[in-house]
């Protein structure tokens, strides 16, 4: 293994670990503050948008089937569906809505 290889490892290891263990180093205290817990239960909802939303938009040659994906998206969550009901009735409106396309 070249030295890179072991060097590109480490760092790999480090940027993996550092954010684990610093929640555990500052926030020794048994109560997270009502302001950032509020931030912190957000953070998996805005990493899953910004992953999913430019594929959304490239998903097809016209850009608005992607609009339409997300449009459907948007309503199901607004109306307080869940994660399986916004994802299965996404595809639901975009499988009725191919033709159009």
């Amino acid at each position: 293994m070249s030295e890179e290889m072991i060097y590109l490892i480490i760092g790999m290891a480090l940027v993996t670990y550092i954010p684990r263990m610093l929640p555990l180093v500052f926030f020794n205290a048994k109560k997270i503050p009502p302001r950032l817990e509020g931030i912190l239960q957000n953070v998996p909802y805005a990493a899953l948008g910004a992953l999913i939303f430019p594929g959304a938009l490239l998903i097809h040659d016209n850009v608005l089937f992607g609009l339409t994906g997300i449009g459907a998206a948007f309503l199901f969550s607004f109306f307080g569906g869940s994660m399986i009901v916004v994802v299965l009735g996404s595809v639901v409106v975009l499988t009725v809505l191919t033709p159009l396309f």
